[in-house]
């Protein structure tokens, strides 16, 4: 495991890492998990070793520290990751990015382009205020205190087993805050950012999800939308084999 400072205090931010040649590609995960249970069998898949791969839990999830005093915005976390990446000399990275995972990536394009060169967009959150329906807007639904107080234990009663499993490592705060900020996106949303983009971007979509808003303005800006056969939210685990596929194929 490394390490690296993401705030004056010292809090680090952790992530693991195979050797490999090329670019690096950074695995980031989405709200409540972790990257390594996520990723790391995708970055296994024949296709796609021998290259370094980086596995980062983004502050207050899976290894990392969780300060209380953090904000957790979308902007705190992209920049968090950026200490890795300038910390790990990975600039001009492909970033692999699940979920709220794949909103922090868009971020970290639009405000250090030099530390990405291709994004790999797994259903990443790109507008505010998501449907209720959204795993972000039913923690966000509640106050901090709230949260606190019951609304954790009764997120992870009516999650699932699969999400649960990473979901019950991530700080209480930080994860709260980090759905707080997902509802209330980005200015300019994470849309816009991605449209305005210039590197290479893949945005992939489970054919059991709702279908993305925006399709064919995000395929007019050269953004490629794919939909996964056999997937819905979490498409490492529905269809690994295609998502390893999307990763692997030449932009």
């Amino acid at each position: 495991m490394q390490q690296t400072a993401f705030t004056p205090a010292g809090d680090l931010i952790a992530w693991t890492e195979t050797a490999g040649e090329g670019p690096a590609r950074v695995y980031v995960h989405g709200l409540g998990a972790a990257s390594a249970p996520y990723h790391a069998h995708i970055a296994a898949d024949p296709r796609l070793v021998g290259r370094r791969s980086l596995f980062v839990d983004l502050p207050g999830h899976g290894l990392s520290d969780r300060p209380r005093d953090f904000g957790y915005t979308l902007e705190d976390h992209a920049d968090a990751l950026a200490r890795v990446l300038d910390a790990a000399g990975a600039g001009g990275s492909e970033i692999i990015g699940h979920s709220m995972g794949g909103a922090v990536a868009i971020v970290l394009a639009h405000r250090r382009p030099d530390l990405v060169s291709r994004l790999v967009l797994a259903e990443a959150n790109l507008d505010p205020d998501p449907p209720v329906t959204a795993g972000s807007s039913g923690i966000a639904g509640h106050t901090e205190e709230e949260f606190l107080a019951g609304g954790r234990e009764r997120t992870l009663e009516r999650v699932g087993p699969v999400w649960r499993a990473t979901m019950r490592l991530a700080d209480p705060i930080a994860l709260h805050r980090s759905a707080r900020a997902l509802v209330r996106g980005t200015r300019p949303t994470m849309r816009r950012m991605l449209v305005g983009l210039a590197v290479p971007r893949t945005y992939l979509v489970g054919a059991h999800s709702a279908q993305p808003d925006g399709r064919e303005e995000l395929e007019a800006a050269g953004v490629r939308v794919v939909t996964v056969d056999r997937a819905g939210h979490n498409i490492m685990f529905d269809n690994p084999a295609a998502y390893a596929a999307a990763i692997a194929a030449q932009p």
